[in-house]
């Protein structure tokens, strides 16, 4: 028999093993009063986890698409195929599927869609390559699994065969055939900032009142009597109304209230925390610790930073995905990720004088970096008459190439 899954679940029969669905239910048990529930929709309400997931699917979707191939050695960038251009149709083109996957992959662990159309490029499995890829919601798609091989999947209620479903994964383990869910392992940490939350939303809109003592310093109540001055208070402040009582009722706050730094400090950690899980630095979300100071000697360097540190290895994956399901024989996908590395204009000139200098970029390929046409005759006679002739080197006066 094989076992079903949900997508953000783990197998019950991996019973050496936390699943995720475990950990949920432990965080509402034993962490809580269980009025906030984590999942992938609840989770994004946090600030974090919504700057966490915006960033990285910012980042990757607007990463341009190439395709390429090998070519005596040289990388070679060939035609991309329309499923790497529109590959939801006409209406969904690649920056927002590359941005709906990438949310779905770094809060669930997995991304889905229907391959509705197939191109007439036959893949290495003997069928189409995937020409239409319609995206599923996490929360619609059930998965049935043998061990580690997935043999079914379910949505709504209908069986499709794996290779009718695009699958995407990411924060693999062996012997599982579905990524782990960042949201589901964060569920405590989540489920405290989600509380945490609500309990301030609802302190500054009058609703809540916290733990408190109320006591009669005139008299002994019996229970019948405390259950009706506890029942009387509660009508009155539930709504956000006054209590009003004569001399005989004390009442004593015993829980933190909102202002109070031990709460607010709570607040700031959990987002600190939140973007662990998410792979994200917390400066980047605006979420650094008070006292710390990080600095880097430009923004490219802090950029650089995290495209190899938090980035890099999510876009690496894509590009295995998309090499392997998307396009045929030698060819292979890469997500420019040079478009991140965005240079101060006085970095990238001194950049781009040094590789001319060193003859590993002409003028010409320099000013298509900028988008800018090459150099006419009439150019190269300004330049001259500006700075004087370069004498050609002897290399250039045999060839009789121009210097």
């Amino acid at each position: 028999m094989g076992a079903w899954y949900k997508v953000w679940t783990r197998s019950k029969r991996a019973a050496q093993l936390t699943s995720p669905e475990d950990l949920i239910a432990t965080a509402r048990t034993q962490r809580g009063s269980g009025k906030v529930y984590v999942t992938n929709e609840t989770a994004m309400r946090h600030s974090a986890v919504w700057a966490c997931l915006r960033l990285r699917a910012d980042l990757v979707s607007t990463m341009p698409v190439d395709v390429y191939r090998n070519v005596n050695g040289i990388k070679v960038e060939v035609a991309k195929p329309p499923v790497l251009v529109t590959p939801g149709g006409i209406q969904v083109g690649i920056k927002e599927w590359l941005y709906s996957t990438q949310v779905d992959l770094d809060r669930g662990g997995n991304a889905f869609g229907l391959i509705t159309e197939r191109s007439g490029v036959i893949g290495p499995d003997g069928r189409g390559l995937p020409a239409r890829i319609d995206l599923l919601a996490l929360a619609d798609v059930t998965v049935r699994a043998r061990g580690s091989e997935i043999t079914k999947f379910v949505v709504g209620g209908v069986e499709y065969e794996p290779w009718e479903v695009w699958h995407e994964k990411q924060y693999t383990i062996a012997g599982m055939p579905l990524g782990l869910s960042p949201v589901a392992y964060a569920a405590w940490t989540l489920e405290e900032a989600l509380t945490a939350q609500q309990f301030a939303r609802d302190w500054f809109a009058g609703g809540a009142v916290p733990m408190a003592e109320l006591k009669n310093t005139s008299k002994t109540i019996d229970p019948g009597q405390a259950r009706v001055a506890k029942d009387m208070f509660r009508a009155s402040v539930d709504n956000g109304d006054l209590f009003v009582h004569g001399m005989d009722w004390e009442y004593k706050p015993i829980q933190a209230v909102a202002s109070q730094s031990s709460f607010i400090e709570a607040r700031e950690f959990a987002m600190t925390d939140i973007a662990r899980f998410f792979g994200c630095p917390a400066d980047m979300i605006d979420a650094a610790v008070s006292g710390s100071s990080i600095t880097y000697a430009s923004i490219t360097q802090r950029n650089l930073q995290f495209l190899i540190m938090n980035l890099g290895p999510a876009v690496a994956r894509r590009e295995d995905a998309f090499s392997r399901g998307l396009v045929s024989g030698p060819r292979f996908v890469k997500l420019n990720s040079d478009a991140l590395l965005r240079m101060d204009p006085e970095a990238r000139a001194r950049t781009i004088r040094s590789e001319i200098d060193a003859r590993t970029l002409t003028p010409d390929e320099a000013r298509a970096l900028q988008d800018r046409p090459p150099l006419t005759d009439e150019q190269y006679a300004q330049f001259d008459r500006l700075f004087g002739k370069t004498p050609a080197t002897p290399a250039t006066a045999a060839t009789g190439a121009p210097s």
